[in-house]
């Protein structure tokens, strides 16, 4: 089980796309692709809770003094994504 305060988003997210990688190119038995699988699903819950808790960090950094929040989420919106038409021109 991987110790989920010690390992930094990067090398979970990391680990995880290794994990992904020889599971697509089928470079494990069964019993290796099970126990990959669970770790997968670990570390998908880690990188997972700790975007959750950037997201969170950033709100509270993103109030104002009265208490409102300047921005109300670290997501873009549909409309505001840069979407590139023929030719490399954007929206």
């Amino acid at each position: 089980m991987t110790d989920k305060k010690s390992i930094s988003f990067e090398d979970a997210l990391r680990e995880l796309e290794d994990i992904a990688e020889k599971l697509e190119k089928g470079q494990l038995s069964l019993e290796e692709s099970i126990k990959a699988y669970e770790k997968g699903m670990e570390l998908k819950k880690i990188c997972s809770d700790r975007l959750t808790e950037a997201e969170a960090k950033i709100e509270f950094l993103a109030k104002g003094q009265s208490g409102e929040i300047i921005k109300s989420s670290v997501k873009k919106k549909k409309d505001e994504i840069a979407i590139p038409k023929e030719g490399g021109e954007l929206f």
